[in-house]
């Protein structure tokens, strides 16, 4: 074959390649295909040099070269205008008013359990986390509540039937087990978390939210821990509200006590309980290794859907997970 002839076909490629003109960025992906593309033009080109005698391979390859070049580089530029132009399509009228979606809005509860959690550090409790899955020392023994203690029946739960001995937490109590058998007092921590217990009505649900507290150090008096809720009472529920402390048991405090608030209930003048509280029991702290006779301390203990729903006026517990948007709008302000 005339060496006219061996290079007929990459010239041919190339004047193709140079009067190409794409309307769209659909005909330019179809340029690449056809011809920069794994089984396109060129790659039959460069593929066909095997086929070439020797003293013309040099000058056919150079030939190929220069169509390659050439496709990628029209390629590229056609490439970047086509896309601006894919831009603007899609931004579609840019003089066109925006449409704003409805205004989102947190949680009621993740707004309590926010503003909770601010007024208590605001006088130096950190918080603290631990596991929702728990085992029985955690949870009950290391709480004074040992295996045949009537106030587990207070706070039944769901056990794995396989591992009796693992538990859904009841309360947030075990991060504090957990905090002091970590570390050293003073200790002054909030554990917020879900807890689970085998309830299910208006006012109680299998899955809900508690924020509990501990203060430890020395010298600590239920004189301490009553000025503590008063002044979480008067941040969350405004100053001037009234309030009293009922005695109360728990086995993992002594004294104990039910703090409660004046409340208006079908008009009437009443009382509704936030809170428990009381004395961390000495045997509490012997079992996390903190000496009863040098150190004493307060906890408390509170769900965060009580304070939500005396808050907003809340009667029914499970408009909290029915994820109503009607019910969850309202709270948009209080964001």
């Amino acid at each position: 074959m005339s060496q006219d002839g061996l290079f007929e076909a990459p010239k041919a490629l190339l004047l193709e390649i140079e009067q190409y003109e794409p309307a769209n960025a659909e005909e330019v992906e179809q340029f690449r295909i056809q011809y920069l593309g794994a089984k396109g033009a060129i790659k039959r080109l460069f593929g066909a040099i095997k086929d070439i005698p020797n003293e013309q391979k040099k000058a056919y390859g150079q030939l190929v070269n220069q169509v390659k070049q050439t496709a990628e580089a029209k390629w590229e530029a056609w490439k970047e205008q086509f896309a601006g132009q894919q831009q603007q399509q899609q931004a579609g009228d840019l003089t066109r008013p925006i449409v704003q979606g409805a205004p989102g809005a947190r949680h009621p509860l993740s707004i309590i359990r926010n503003k909770i959690i601010t007024v208590f550090n605001r006088i130096g409790f950190t918080v603290a986390e631990g596991p929702e899955i728990e085992d029985d020392w955690h949870n009950f023994t290391a709480l004074n509540i040992p295996a045949d203690h009537p106030a587990r029946d207070m706070q039944d739960t769901f056990f794995l039937q396989r591992h009796p001995d693992i538990v859904l937490r009841t309360h947030t109590s075990p991060v504090q087990i957990r905090y002091m058998e970590e570390h050293e007092p003073p200790i002054r921590i909030i554990s917020p978390g879900r807890v689970f217990r085998v309830d299910n009505d208006s006012t109680h649900s299998p899955v809900f939210h508690q924020v509990e507290g501990l203060y430890i150090a020395k010298g600590v008096s239920f004189a301490e821990l009553k000025q503590t809720l008063y002044y979480f009472v008067n941040e969350i529920f405004g100053e001037g509200t009234e309030v009293r402390f009922r005695p109360s048991y728990f086995p993992f405090t002594e004294p104990s006590a039910e703090m409660d608030i004046a409340w208006k209930k079908d008009g009437k003048d009443s009382w509704m309980e936030i809170l428990g509280c009381g004395m961390v029991d000495p045997n509490v702290l012997e079992n996390c290794n903190i000496d009863p006779d040098i150190y004493t301390g307060y906890a408390f203990g509170m769900g965060v859907e009580r304070i939500a729903m005396l808050k907003y006026g809340i009667r029914d517990i499970r408009l909290f997970y029915e994820n109503d948007v009607r019910f969850l709008r309202q709270f948009t302000a209080d964001t």
